[in-house]
């Protein structure tokens, strides 16, 4: 079982997200626990005050490193855990992508810090955390959206969650590419058809139509993807007749 934990100043914005869908099911079916701390609590002041003014001026206020670095300790004493991936979310931080979601799944313990205010005070990053991750180039109001988009990706990757377990192998870029189209019934709806190889009952050639439109979506949508993907023989074939195509 993976436990997750999460430093917010505002626990009650994951009480939605922790008990609907995925998340709800996977802690039902016990392949992980969530817990949420208000940091707050961990504050040396009677007034509990996480941030102050940064030294040397400037604007907004800086997230304060003792309620942090307590409230870590506090964790990993609780979990027996020596070594967590503790993670702060943080537009500076790593960009976060479909490897790095199967990377934090094989742990067993995974810490979040979300912050607020104008930054996080720097001997916080030197010495708590093990990971900066940004969910992309621009900026939020504090880490809390951040730190449900990352959960909800690692979550699912874990075994016996989802329904299939190839689901989550097929996903956009779980395979380097952009997943293929999808249909369902009806066969026809308001004179637009299901492509016929979809219906022919012939899986192979359902396989290189799905490879072939996974191909043609990922270069018209996100080309940059194909110079990292490890393509077979047979998909670079295909690749390289789609480019004369689109010449």
């Amino acid at each position: 079982m993976m436990n997750i934990d999460v430093l917010s100043i505002f626990p009650e914005m994951f009480e939605g997200v922790f008990g609907h869908s995925i998340l709800k099911k996977a802690a039902e079916k016990g392949a992980a626990e969530y817990n949420v701390v208000n940091f707050r609590d961990f504050a040396d002041n009677k007034h509990q005050t996480v941030d102050d003014y940064p030294y040397g001026g400037g604007a907004g206020m800086v997230l304060k490193p003792q309620p942090i670095f307590d409230a870590v300790s506090d964790l990993k004493e609780r979990a027996k855990s020596t070594s967590p991936r503790v993670i702060l979310m943080c537009p500076q931080g790593e960009r976060y992508t479909q490897k790095k979601a199967e990377e934090l799944a094989r742990e067993e313990h995974l810490i979040f810090i979300c912050g607020h205010y104008e930054g996080y005070d720097e001997r916080i990053r030197e010495h708590v955390i093990t990971d900066e991750i940004s969910i992309g180039d621009y900026v939020l109001t504090g880490g809390e959206l951040g730190a449900m988009v990352v959960i909800d990706s690692v979550v699912r990757l874990l075994p016996g969650v989802l329904g299939s377990e190839e689901s989550h192998i097929q996903d956009s870029f779980s395979t380097g590419l952009l997943e293929h189209p999808h249909y369902t019934r009806p066969a026809e709806f308001r004179g637009l058809k299901v492509p016929d190889v979809l219906v022919s009952g012939n899986h192979k050639l359902i396989d290189e139509w799905r490879m072939k439109e996974s191909l043609r979506r990922t270069l018209q949508r996100r080309p940059d993807l194909l110079e990292e993907a490890e393509l077979t023989e047979q998909q670079k074939k295909w690749l390289e007749e789609l480019i004369k195509l689109n010449e």
